[in-house]
């Protein structure tokens, strides 16, 4: 067992309903030079293994330095007392534990938490966690913006700037479990599942992707079971296959439409994998885990995809999938050319899919009154992160008269 003292946390942040930016004091590497050194944070075993076999140490050190990071929440070698101190000294020098910088922290009324951080000078990315009786949900996001234009998408209106490394993807559990005081809770942790729901495609930034999922379920990192990991896709038939090879979790598809017409519509990828190519790529996925279900998420637009006809459509279509439904009421943005379902048609839209035998959630919306909400990402990180810059700017140029 690792000794270690009580690894640093975030402080209390401001009482639920308060909405106020605060800053979460966590301690982050200098920018200088040592981002040029590999950052172990996205290690997954694999990769940390090999690193020490070619330092010269035996393998059990990526374990015990797996716990220190992930388990711990330690971000100094010299605080990893069971390693040998040139060990430690030659960590120091040779790599680094750095995760993205937290900007500001939002807390909802509901109890929802939202941080904005901050992945280099010019990007920014968003990261919720969402409390509930006997569990509690970290959305990550995997990529800064997104490419794929899904027109109901709030996150999509930024367009798509990079990939996130699996740093900077695993980095984003790093830093709420320290935030939420979870090293501190023993068995009760606050995160008990992880999302990839926020911004971006996961499936088309796979590789850090995979890499970050290795880490999430790792016994020496964070422990979370296939099931407690969901990724969210818009239907990137060749990434779901190759998931399904290399690190099957539970399988999420944005679905919002019942045929390729509207769906074209809705969601342009369909164009590329048309709803035919998904529910064949659905198939194979659940070939690995027939007891597995696939989550369908189906966002309510007035007026849209909300008719009993469409509800039938669904429902034919779902009919030989094992699925699970969610239906998500439209969360409004900025300049947004669309309306929530009223709360009747959702209720009549669910009852047809209920009568046809697909277990069917309404999902509650949550965080909305800070933007968390789903499809609210990002709807003022570039603006946020600019203000930022500028006060950051004016402070160095005011240090330098």
């Amino acid at each position: 067992m690792i000794e270690s003292p009580r690894p640093p946390t975030a402080g209390p942040g401001p009482p639920a309903g308060d909405a106020r930016d605060t800053r979460v004091p966590i301690r982050v590497a200098p920018a200088s030079g040592a981002r040029r050194l590999p950052n172990l944070l996205g290690f997954n075993r694999e990769r940390l293994t090999a690193l020490f076999r070619d330092m010269g140490e035996r393998p059990f050190r990526a374990s015990q330095v797996m716990k220190w990071i992930h388990q711990l929440g330690v971000d100094d070698f010299a605080a990893m007392t069971n390693l040998g101190k040139p060990l430690r000294a030659r960590l120091a020098h040779e790599a680094r534990i750095e995760a993205p910088r937290v900007v500001s922290e939002q807390r909802s009324a509901d109890g929802t938490v939202k941080w904005l951080l901050q992945v280099d000078a010019g990007n920014g990315i968003e990261t919720v966690f969402i409390p509930e009786e006997g569990r509690g949900t970290l959305c990550v996001s995997s990529q800064v913006g997104c490419a794929l234009n899904c027109s109901f998408c709030s996150t999509a209106q930024q367009g798509f700037n990079r990939n996130l490394g699996a740093a900077e993807i695993a980095g984003q559990l790093w830093l709420a479990r320290r935030a939420l005081g979870d090293h501190d809770a023993g068995d009760a942790r606050r995160i008990t599942n992880v999302v990839l729901m926020g911004m971006g495609e996961p499936l088309l930034n796979f590789d850090a992707v995979t890499e970050a999922l290795d880490l999430m379920l790792e016994d020496f990192a964070y422990g979370l079971s296939r099931r407690r990991v969901t990724l969210s896709t818009a239907g990137h038939v060749p990434g779901i296959d190759r998931l399904a090879a290399r690190r099957p979790v539970s399988l999420a598809v944005s679905l919002h439409a019942p045929d390729d017409a509207l769906r074209d519509e809705l969601v342009p990828l369909n164009r590329t994998f048309p709803i035919a190519e998904l529910m064949a790529a659905c198939r194979r996925y659940l070939a690995h885990d027939p007891r597995q279900r696939i989550t369908f998420e189906y966002v309510m637009l007035d007026g849209v995809n909300d008719s009993p006809a469409h509800a039938r459509r669904l429902a034919a279509l779902l009919a030989d999938v094992p699925s699970k439904v969610n239906l998500i009421p439209f969360n409004p943005f900025p300049l947004a050319r669309y309306r929530r379902s009223p709360d009747a048609r959702i209720e009549a839209f669910r009852d047809i899919l209920l009568s046809r035998g697909l277990v069917t959630i309404t999902r509650k919306t949550r965080g909305d009154d800070i933007d968390a909400a789903c499809g609210q990402l990002a709807g003022r990180v570039q603006a946020r992160s600019s203000r930022v810059r500028a006060r950051r700017d004016s402070a160095a140029a005011a240090a330098g008269r």
